[in-house]
């Protein structure tokens, strides 16, 4: 678009959305914010109005800062994790468990914590792997990260520098192997954009280091605080906010989006920027394209509980990883998945990979049942009794209030291309950008606000802002 800005309409007030909303408003746009939900925040909106639908933790801490910083917000609240998560092996007998609880190379400033708890051999393949992993990624993110969708060019000169050592051609399973006990937990990393770790590319292998090297940080109050400062600020910025507004259809003339067509009537606006599932997006254009896998989604339960247990992560590691993902490739709840359980006060949510499919959830109170009594069959004594208050369940058909089929992610990122993002345009219509998780740079929080901050700022012609992105530790250094 490239000209001084008028009236634009964002569609989905998720992190993603509200970024572009704040960008645009400092910029001088008049800015309408369409979004389908009751309140800001996107999936973390989802289920109890007192509760993310989600961790309170999130990993790059240094967008959220920049981002505070740009908007003249106090610094958000961030304190490391440690140890990042605390993975528990599958036990046949009580007591018989193995636990493995992995500190972050630039919080714990040394490996000597993590590797004390692992064999030689382990040891060794996890220095190798966590390497190999961090090379990947500092490979990766000027290119695929911080900076705009890249051009063909940028992409030949990544392929010819740096590709090769993204193992091309080489599946992740096979890059990671590294034993009965360690395998799965370098597979877990691609499930964060959505991928079965038995299809994707080693080149997610570079997801890892995100985690292990940089950290996971508790954000105070949640993403549901975080999504009500970004909304408080935007209002103070004039943006109007329409919530329980559904968009049925996208009006397109002569290359331009004109007006959406809405459960609530129509708006008018001079450009847009949706913050939505792109595939919802193109439906909305009526463009068609060529169906592609879904990534997985969720079965997630918000747990309110009788006391405090303080914050942690724990991972419980079913019988058998595989076979989960072949439930959920037959389009199953996996009867044994791997439990994702985090504590954060007198909340909990347990979460566990689900295929994207609404259709499933007949009954998601009976699968919700049968999630906590595989939950309290795997607590360790320390953890014993979680005693919960109530709970909700929240299935692919509540994900897929936000996302086309509940994929959390948007497309699969499997075989070398899967894993690149499309960009913020889309073909043949002018004034209008696309955003969020399922474009470019990926999911996740940090890089959805990422999105919606440089996909609605190119809209305007605004200068690229990496928000921080590449200001990390260097070999040696933790976070300061």
């Amino acid at each position: 678009m490239k000209h001084a800005p008028g009236h634009v309409a964002v569609i989905g007030a998720g992190f993603a959305g509200l970024a572009a909303a704040l960008r645009l408003a400092q910029a001088g746009a008049q800015v309408t914010v369409l979004d389908a939900l009751e309140r800001p925040g996107g999936k973390a909106a989802l289920g109890y109005e007192d509760f993310s639908s989600g961790p309170t933790v999130v990993t790059m801490p240094q967008i959220f800062r920049a981002l505070h910083e740009r908007l003249d917000l106090p610094a958000p609240e961030l304190e490391a994790a440690r140890p990042t998560t605390t993975y528990h092996a599958h036990a046949a007998r009580p007591g018989e468990g193995r636990t493995f609880a992995p500190e972050a190379l630039h919080v714990a400033g040394s490996l000597e914590p993590t590797l004390s708890q692992l064999s030689k051999t382990e040891g060794q393949r996890y220095s190798s792997l966590l390497a190999a992993s961090r090379r990947m990624y500092l490979d990766a993110a000027p290119t695929f990260l911080f900076a705009p969708p890249p051009t063909s060019a940028r992409l030949a000169r990544y392929a010819l520098t740096r590709g090769l050592r993204a193992a091309p051609g080489t599946s992740l399973a096979r890059y990671v192997r590294s034993g009965a006990f360690m395998t799965p937990f370098w597979l877990r990393f691609a499930t964060y954009l959505g991928a079965d770790p038995y299809r994707a590319p080693a080149v997610l292998h570079n997801i890892a280091w995100v985690e292990l090297g940089y950290g996971v940080w508790h954000l105070q109050g949640g993403l549901l605080a975080l999504a009500g400062r970004l909304h408080q600020k935007a209002l103070e910025l004039d943006v109007r906010f329409e919530y329980g507004t559904r968009v049925r259809h996208l009006m397109v003339h002569g290359g331009r989006v004109l007006g959406a067509h809405t459960d609530r009537g129509a708006f008018a606006a001079d450009a847009w920027v949706s913050a939505a599932d792109r595939a919802l997006t193109l439906g909305w254009l009526g463009v068609g394209e060529k169906p592609t896998p879904r990534g997985v989604s969720g079965f997630a339960l918000q747990l309110h509980l009788k006391e405090d247990r303080g914050r942690a992560h724990h991972i419980f590691w079913p019988a058998q990883y595989a076979r989960e993902w072949q439930d959920i490739r037959a389009g199953h709840l996996p009867r044994d998945p791997t439990l994702y359980l985090h504590l954060d006060g007198q909340r909990a949510f347990l979460l566990v990979n689900a295929p994207p499919k609404p259709e499933l959830e007949d009954a998601p109170r009976a699968y919700g049942l049968l999630l906590l009594k595989l939950l309290q069959d795997r607590l360790p004594p320390e953890l014993q009794p979680l005693e919960i208050e109530d709970w909700l369940p929240l299935g692919p058909a509540e994900y897929a209030r936000v996302s086309q089929g509940g994929a959390l992610y948007g497309r699969a990122p499997h075989g070398l291309g899967g894993s690149l993002r499309p960009g913020w345009t889309v073909p043949q219509i002018r004034n209008l950008a696309q955003v969020g998780g399922t474009v470019h740079p990926g999911g996740g929080v940090p890089l959805s606000m990422l999105s919606g901050w440089n996909g609605a700022g190119q809209l305007l012609g605004l200068r690229y802002d990496a928000l921080g992105g590449l200001d990390v530790p260097e070999v040696g250094e933790t976070w300061a």
